[in-house]
């Protein structure tokens, strides 16, 4: 579903005027200005109209409608589990972007703390897909974010995702090594393939394309009707590396419109505007997000170590 009047809101975290406010957010990325936006009704602070000579207060919410302008829908959800100065680790739900697609630029997870928090220069640190929830750290600032992102691998020491397939390995830990590559005419541009080394070496016709070597150590934590909930432990961090890897194996995730059924759900969905899957698609999906989350992270800070756990 996609909204034809789009509401973007912001809290108030600091005494100001609302078009010194309106002026500061919005010039760079709305249309018209901000004493246009107030004669328009387009602005609105709790819920209510307002003038353009109101000082806000802490605590207001401050709206403004924006005219034809089209988002994907998502869930919004997010929240803090821990902060210290420089630092938030967010829980991110599934359906969330967490930055700028091309159906979404208001409505994403940094977007979201940005507008959500005092921390308007907050920065992603490390990704997650769209649809994969879970845990993802987050710089406060852009100081905190140079300070960091240079050195994520020892600040994130250790990745786990819980991921629920199609299917019983009869395997139950396997440590899997594989070359991640793109392909040369594939049908999804952000589509990776997991291939092995004798695969790229004997690839004399130049197919797979920006090759990567991958590893991943799998568990099998439960097996039940036709399913199994595998722990993945990321000792690389590629581009869609459990997907890919899981699918490769022949236990592709529930509700990849990637990585199952050769992707036709990804491609059907292309067809038209989000809503081309029908109920009965996402049957059999399995899910109408994949069942991929992010579910503990290790920090190691320079006096302290932290470890997050969702499950």
């Amino acid at each position: 579903m996609y909204h034809c009047q789009f509401p973007v809101s912001y809290q108030i975290f600091q005494s100001q005027r609302l078009i010194e406010f309106l002026t500061e957010q919005f010039n760079q990325v709305v249309e018209g200005t901000a004493e246009q936006w107030l004669s328009q009704s387009r602005v609105l602070v709790d819920q209510r109209l307002c003038r353009e000579d109101l000082q806000l207060e802490l605590g207001q919410q401050v709206t403004l409608k924006m005219l034809d302008h089209f988002e994907a829908t998502t869930c919004n959800s997010w929240r803090k589990v821990w902060e210290n100065e420089q630092l938030m680790v967010i829980d991110k739900p599934a359906n969330l972007p967490v930055s700028r697609t091309t159906r979404n630029l208001f409505n994403t997870l940094i977007q979201l703390v940005r507008r959500q928090t005092p921390f308007r220069d907050a920065h992603l640190l490390h990704r997650l897909d769209a649809e994969t929830s879970g845990l993802l750290v987050i710089a406060k600032n852009k100081r905190a974010d140079k300070k960091y992102k240079s050195k994520i691998k020892r600040l994130i020491t250790k990745k786990i995702y819980h991921a629920k397939v199609w299917g019983a390995p009869e395997w139950d830990v396997l440590d899997y090594r594989s070359i991640l590559v793109e392909k040369a005419g594939s049908k999804i541009r952000s589509q990776v393939y997991s291939i092995s080394q004798q695969t790229l070496d004997n690839d004399y016709d130049g197919v797979y394309l920006k090759p990567k070597k991958a590893r991943t150590g799998f568990k099998v934590l439960k097996r039940e009707d036709g399913y199994a909930l595998i722990e993945c432990a990321l000792f690389t961090g590629r581009k869609h590396q459990i997907r890919a890897q899981l699918a490769t194996l022949g236990y592709p995730i529930v509700g990849d419109k990637i990585y199952s059924f050769d992707g036709y759900y990804y491609l059907k969905r292309l067809e038209r505007l989000e809503g081309a899957l029908t109920e009965e698609d996402y049957e059999k999906l399995g899910a109408r997000c994949h069942k991929l989350s992010a579910v503990k992270i290790k920090l190691v800070l320079k006096d302290d170590i932290f470890d997050f756990n969702l499950v």
